[in-house]
């Protein structure tokens, strides 16, 4: 029987959260067109502290830009790669002024197999923009819960990384604020015009 360690497949509906994401469900984060949600109000700010290869990153550290964040790991066969690979063409559709007040981090949910240094190779491939974060099982399940995100792990038997095991999640992008606040929610990175639309927006201060 498998383990499950974490299973944060979790409705929005059932977080009362207001007509604006009530509908959202993992099937919809699993579509093919781009929707690009409001939240201010309804997620909580920035908070987190996970690691990267030179140092520890809090939400301190992107306070001033504008913030994108995507859930997932290294060795997701599709949703991952397609997504990252769709945001380093949006951070290049933007021009330089605007690049430089934005980030892009990729934080993994799967502890046992990413670790800082596989993160940072992964997301180098796709762009050396691509911020990749990780930390232990508690505080990736604590950050998940905070932000609603939907994913499961089958943990490794005999906790070996090199076994095999299974990940699930769900697709999405969190856009912040230059003050940290969630301001949008994006059900995927395909349509890139309208998740810019929606960055440059923030850049401008609206």
């Amino acid at each position: 029987m498998k383990r499950l360690i974490s299973a944060l497949v979790i409705g929005w509906g059932t977080w009362a959260l207001p007509p604006v994401l009530a509908g959202v469900n993992t099937a919809q984060l699993a579509q093919t067109d781009t929707t690009v949600y409001p939240i201010k109000g309804n997620l909580p700010d920035l908070k987190f502290e996970l690691n990267s290869t030179d140092k520890s990153y809090t939400e301190e550290d992107f306070k001033g830009y504008v913030t994108l964040i995507t859930f997932g790991y290294a060795s997701c066969p599709d949703i991952c790669p397609t997504t990252l690979a769709e945001l380093n063409i949006l951070q290049n559709s933007l021009s330089p002024e605007q690049a430089a007040k934005v980030r892009v981090i990729f934080i993994s949910v799967d502890p046992y197999r990413d670790t800082p240094e596989l993160l940072k190779n992964y997301v180098s491939a796709f762009s050396d923009r691509i911020l990749g974060l990780t930390s232990d099982e508690k505080t990736i399940a604590k950050l998940a819960k905070r932000y609603r995100v939907a994913y499961q792990i089958e943990k490794p038997k005999n906790d070996d990384p090199n076994a095999y095991y299974e990940v699930m999640h769900a697709r999405g992008i969190y856009i912040f604020d230059q003050d940290l606040n969630a301001r949008f929610l994006a059900t995927n990175a395909i349509e890139t015009d309208k998740l810019r639309s929606s960055v440059i927006k923030l850049i401008e201060g609206k």
